[in-house]
């Protein structure tokens, strides 16, 4: 109906009251989809809008900036074309405006130019926002903390040079000291921005260490919201990853136990970074692997490998198990004892399932071997000899060729148990490991029994 050509002249009225209106008009039409928000693009709206703003209200700065944020969203494209019609100069100097619903508008509008990609963040950066919006953190509102915290994030996100930049504003301690804000948004997005800075690097993430996160972060994980538990878990993650000495901090401080507990206590992809968190500690060392184990962290990864509904989740939770059980025989064992084997041998055999889970096929064959390689409990490993595939099944012959020219206690058992008739019904190739294998076993007994 030619709404928008309509709405444009009335951005320049005489009349204060229909310049914003028509402003939030136009906002609400761009935020609806992105056909909508590129049509005020090619009207030629932001040139209208931007207009003289300094001199406008504060209704209109703030009506302004949600038609920017409501532009930006829909495509990197479209911030794009919001960042050419000069409208980051415009926003930082509203960030320095005296009223903080004005300073929050341009910062939420900012936020939504620098999330699309590193090269609209830097250039949120080079336009000078940062230093104010590490200021708009301090402020006494609640909602403004938010946004700004939320954009600080959205900036770092991309790149350690972006990330840098918003730690060398200041940004780390201000954030540090909101964790135990009682406002669960706030803590969401400073957990979040924490994360977005820790993940990029060791010295990154040493210096959110040492702003004194912990142990004070870990009582997130106890939160009765979901996003900040999951966000606390995600930034002790994120921490976890890069060096054992890191991992080591974080079993110190009681880490290991508390994400284990949080783990317990929540359903879906709320646990999902926890139980990344766990491999990722795990995977380091075999004393940090043991960490996982004696602080009973097996028990809880089945559960979730075994009631979780989504496949990514129950790939990530064999990865973890995987990473538990692939240092020594006693990590292998303690893994094994669980009964976890089964399980996760089921589901790599049940892969036609589901498309996802297929492309996770990789991972828990991986977690199989990991486990499997180091596993010499016996009595874990022999249901296995009746499902196994061919190449799941040389590891566990490989491990029965091991353990049972050395363990007399072992043969026999073998024997009574139908492992050793199971060892003949396989179909080896004549000269191939697992054929070695075979034989090895084979001449640990007399030939009578082995016919």
């Amino acid at each position: 109906s030619g709404v928008i050509s309509l709405l444009r002249p009335l951005l320049l009225d005489v009349v204060p009251t229909i310049q914003q209106t028509a402003a939030l008009a136009l906002g609400r039409l761009a935020n609806y989809d992105d056909d909508l928000a590129e049509a005020v693009v090619t009207g030629n709206i932001l040139p209208h809008l931007l207009c003289s703003l300094s001199e406008k209200n504060r209704f209109y700065r703030k009506a302004a900036a949600f038609v920017l944020r409501a532009v930006s969203k829909h495509s990197p494209q479209l911030a794009q074309a919001v960042v050419q019609c000069g409208a980051l100069e415009t926003l930082v100097i509203c960030l320095e405006d005296f009223d903080p619903g004005v300073k929050e508008a341009a910062s939420w509008a900012l936020g939504y130019i620098a999330r699309h990609n590193s090269e609209l963040s830097q250039a949120v950066v080079d336009a000078g926002a940062v230093p104010l919006l590490v200021l708009c953190i301090q402020e006494p509102e609640i909602a403004l903390k938010r946004i700004a915290a939320a954009t600080l994030s959205d900036i770092s996100k991309h790149s350690p040079e972006l990330a840098q930049t918003v730690v060398d504003a200041g940004a780390i301690a201000h954030l540090a000291q909101m964790i135990l804000n009682p406002d669960a948004k706030l803590k969401c997005q400073v957990l979040s921005a924490l994360s977005q800075i820790a993940k990029h690097s060791v010295e990154l993430a040493e210096l959110v260490v040492e702003a004194e996160i912990f142990p004070v972060v870990l009582t997130c994980l106890k939160d009765s919201d979901d996003y900040v538990k999951k966000n606390g878990a995600t930034l002790i993650r994120e921490i976890a990853k890069h060096t054992p000495e890191l991992s080591q901090l974080i079993v110190n401080a009681g880490g290991v136990a508390a994400v284990i507990d949080y783990i317990g206590s929540c359903r879906g992809t709320v646990r999902l970074p926890g139980i990344m968190m766990l491999g990722y500690v795990a995977a380091h060392s075999e004393n940090l692997s043991m960490a996982v184990i004696i602080s009973k962290g097996i028990t809880p990864l089945c559960v979730c490998l075994i009631e979780e509904q989504e496949d990514h989740i129950k790939a990530a939770a064999a990865w973890a198990l995987g990473q538990v059980g692939r240092h020594t025989p006693e990590h292998a064992r303690a893994v094994a004892a669980a009964n976890v084997l089964p399980a996760l041998l089921a589901m790599y055999m049940d892969i036609h399932s589901s498309e996802d889970l297929q492309m996770k096929a990789s991972i828990l064959v991986v977690a199989l071997k990991n486990i499997l390689q180091k596993c010499t409990d016996l009595p874990a490993l022999e249901p296995l000899l009746h499902d196994a595939p061919p190449n799941i099944m040389k590891h566990i012959v490989g491990q029965f060729s091991k353990v049972l020219p050395h363990d007399s206690k072992a043969r026999r058992l073998f024997v009574t148990t139908g492992g050793l008739k199971k060892i003949q019904e396989i179909k080896a190739e004549p000269g191939s490991l697992l054929q070695e294998y075979i034989n090895t076993i084979n001449n640990c007994y007399p030939e009578e029994i082995v016919r």
